[in-house]
């Protein structure tokens, strides 16, 4: 017990295994970021593509998620993680770098970008799923949160990082070389891995891939409170999504500014949700964790509609502060609600809950990609700008009507478990049920 607990204790970093999945992870994260700004940008300057392949381009990095998401997490379990981890990130590294490549022979084009862009987003679906499956092996459940923080923290450093200095790479660059050091940075990643030496646990699960999804279907959105956490989030990726593609036609096309103030004023954002993530423990020990969510909400609601002003001189900078202050809720979801999804979800059901998860939630952007190439075609960036703040805006009001407003603890109801209609708590939370095995 001595030794369980001094492990517990332990500091997540202290172990050689989860440095090496954070190094990788920080790589990983980073080049994500700066391939979302480098290709867009890359698509606007050499192919001149407009506001609609613009759009279509978003929602390709993350249609994965609707095509693939929801078996990922049923063929992952039944796959070594760390070879998952490692060919995801070979991959995606041989499916970039082709951009540069072709760019420099004079022949690339809009076709390509969009398959590129598609075939990477499965390869990141199998590594976000692997990703998350292979963290208990790794750390142990007792240390989840501890690790889960570390990597939240260090999601929206990369935000912040990611986007400034991919702002800066392509225009000291440009884009095509932009793109090829993307690339690297998912090699880069992938020699971290292939040193990871984790003791994965549990069994195969055995059941079929549609069986798979039915269950982690069924858990998630007839659970009273995974359910309107899934929706607020997914209702925040798609306003975000409606924003960041409004942002890039906006500053590049309409304002006229270079690269780095894009990348700058994104990365105001993504400094907003590290200052909430740092927050969250606070707000939840002082508020209790729904009253934490949704007061957070009302506070940062009236940012919102302001960063839809943006404009040239200090109406930027303004609007790049309002935008910090919208998606500080989004650090204090990014921790809190994770936690949820953990105390809520039996170990059996873990892998097929994260896969769903990623799937509502990742082809929330997706949907936000598509309508705001339509939008920004046809009526306007700036409508797409005010239909994303609205979003963001009001997002809080599904917490607040909802059982999560009354949850104080994260052990009050086992984070719901405790309200949900007896046949769920007899068919998922069941300690060994081999329902969810």
């Amino acid at each position: 017990m001595t030794t369980t607990l001094d492990a517990v204790r332990r500091p997540v970093l202290a172990e050689r295994d989860f440095r090496l999945l954070f190094t990788a992870a920080a790589a990983s994260k980073i080049s994500t970021q700066l391939g979302a700004l480098a290709v867009p940008l890359l698509a606007q300057s050499v192919l001149h593509a407009g506001p609609g392949q613009v759009g279509l381009l978003a929602a390709l990095g993350t249609a994965a998620f609707l095509l693939v998401g929801l078996p990922a997490g049923a063929w992952v379990d039944r796959m070594r993680k760390r070879r998952v981890l490692v060919a995801a990130d070979l991959v995606r590294a041989g499916l970039v770098g082709s951009v540069p490549a072709a760019w420099a022979l004079g022949v690339l084009t809009l076709p390509q970008l969009y398959a590129v862009t598609l075939l990477s987003g499965v390869a990141t679906v199998f590594f976000d799923v692997a990703h998350l499956s292979v963290l208990p092996a790794l750390v142990g459940r007792g240390r989840l949160v501890a690790a889960n923080a570390a990597l939240a923290g260090l999601s929206t450093v990369s935000d912040v990082s990611g986007r400034a200095v991919g702002g800066f790479v392509v225009q000291g660059l440009g884009a095509p070389l932009a793109v090829l050091v993307d690339a690297f940075g998912y090699l880069w990643s992938a020699c971290f891995l292939r040193n990871l030496r984790p003791a994965e646990s549990g069994r195969p699960y055995p059941a079929s891939g549609r069986r798979g999804v039915g269950e982690g279907l069924r858990f998630v959105l007839g659970h009273p409170v995974l359910r309107p956490t899934m929706l607020e989030g997914a209702l925040a990726n798609f306003s975000i999504q409606m924003c960041q593609v409004g942002f890039l036609v906006l500053f590049t096309s309409g304002l006229r500014l270079p690269a780095g103030v894009l990348g700058l004023f994104l990365a105001a954002g993504g400094a907003g949700a590290f200052l909430g993530s740092l927050a969250a423990p606070v707000l939840a020990r002082r508020l209790g964790v729904g009253r934490a969510l949704w007061l957070a909400g009302i506070a940062v609601a009236p940012f919102a509609p302001l960063v839809a002003l943006v404009q040239r001189g200090p109406l930027l900078w303004a609007a790049g502060l309002c935008w910090a202050v919208s998606l500080f809720k989004v650090g204090v979801d990014n921790v809190l609600l994770v936690s949820f999804r953990q105390h809520v979800t039996p170990d059996a059901m873990l892998g097929r809950m994260n896969a769903t998860a990623r799937f509502l939630l990742t082809g929330a952007l997706a949907l936000g990609g598509v309508l705001a190439g339509i939008v920004g075609q046809y009526a306007g960036v700036r409508a797409v700008l005010w239909i994303g703040v609205t979003g963001l805006a009001f997002r809080w009001l599904i917490v607040f009507f909802s059982p999560v407003r009354r949850v104080t603890t994260m052990d009050e109801e086992a984070a719901g478990l405790a309200s949900a209609p007896p046949q769920e708590r007899s068919e998922f939370a069941r300690p060994g049920s081999e329902r969810g095995a």
